[in-house]
């Protein structure tokens, strides 16, 4: 395992930066807030640690790519942010969630809603109707090494960007069904286009069985296509909504839309924006940001950081108590002591 552990002088670089324009806009953050943005300067942080790479197959190894300190991102003129009128994200189901219980489907939308609107504090998420494949007229095939179902991801982006709203400031679409980008593609997570402001995204791999050879979502070898029949997708297999699942779903939706925003791969410390090669590697990455894309996305759009972090603890505490219905929420319990640890640093702001 190799450690990524940059000194505090590098890190103090990054987030505060070295132009004096945005040192003394660093200056109008709380005591709080810079004391809790400099605990990854710490070595021993319980906070925010350093990266761990485990294997090369690993993203930093596999994906060069230059860091991005918070001045990088700043001056990126192509990096989009949030205006008055256009200011919503809107998240667009597409094919079922949950096969048979639609119930169920509009309470895992709206659990990734709610999340989604306590992370980016200060924006309002909107939900879209559902709509099946049929209605995008996309691609698909039958992956020929997992024998599942999968549809055109470039094919899915042609139809949000029919369907976004004037007012959005992103459109993102989420799927059970698996994606790929082109035929010589295996399958992609995702896919986005930032400078449109929309992606799509598929949860389908995060099924703990996918892998295996007793995945439900395997089709017979024998089976034959029709292009334009979307029959098959009416009742195909769909994996059970666990705590495990919409853990997993929250960090790639976050992920995802921080990239929209113009956040790339994350470099310096543990953060949800830190690139993933595989699932295993996915889910080591933490659910939150690290002190500098915090500064990147509170930029962006402008919320008190001390109370963004109140909204995430609120929301934690709401998935922890409320019963009726029941959210699976025993993936959020590590994260829920985080976000505690991080509230007592933040305590002279919240008096």
């Amino acid at each position: 395992m190799q450690l990524i552990q940059h000194s505090e002088e590098t890190l103090r670089a990054a987030l505060v930066s070295k132009r004096q324009d945005l040192v003394e806009s660093y200056q109008k953050y709380s005591p709080g807030e810079r004391r809790l943005l400099e605990e990854g300067f710490h070595p021993d942080s319980v906070l925010f640690g350093p990266i761990t790479l485990h294997s090369e197959s690993d993203w930093i190894h596999s994906h060069p790519e230059p860091r991005q300190d918070f001045a990088d991102f700043y001056r990126n003129p192509y990096r989009s942010t949030p205006v008055k009128g256009r200011n919503t994200i809107y998240i667009q189901t597409i094919g079922e969630l949950v096969r048979g219980f639609e119930e169920s489907t509009q309470l895992y939308v709206e659990w990734l809603q709610e999340y989604c609107e306590a992370f980016y504090y200060g924006l309002a998420v909107r939900l879209l109707e559902p709509v099946p494949v049929s209605d995008t007229a996309c691609a698909f095939r039958v992956n020929t090494n997992s024998h599942n179902l999968q549809i055109h991801a470039g094919d899915l982006l042609r139809y949000l960007k029919k369907r976004k709203p004037r007012d959005a400031f992103c459109i993102v679409g989420i799927t059970m069904i698996d994606l790929y980008p082109k035929d010589s593609w295996n399958f992609v997570f995702g896919q986005a286009s930032l400078t449109e402001g929309m992606g799509i995204f598929s949860f389908a791999r995060y099924d703990d069985n996918f892998y295996s050879r007793n995945y439900k979502g395997r089709l017979q070898k024998t089976k034959k296509l029709t292009p334009g029949d979307y029959s098959l997708f009416s009742g195909c297999y769909t994996p059970p909504i666990t705590s495990t699942l919409l853990y997993r779903s929250c960090k790639t939706l976050t992920h995802e839309i921080g990239h929209i925003f113009g956040l790339k791969h994350c470099q310096w410390l543990r953060c949800v924006m830190q690139g993933s090669n595989h699932l295993e590697e996915s889910d080591r990455r933490p659910l939150d940001l690290c002190p500098i894309c915090v500064r990147k996305l509170q930029s962006a759009i402008g919320f008190r950081i001390a109370e963004r972090y109140q909204v995430c603890m609120k929301l934690k505490d709401t998935l922890e108590t409320e019963t009726k219905p029941h959210k699976p929420t025993k993936a959020f319990e590590e994260s829920r002591e985080w976000l505690l640890k991080c509230l007592s640093v933040l305590e002279d702001v919240l008096i």
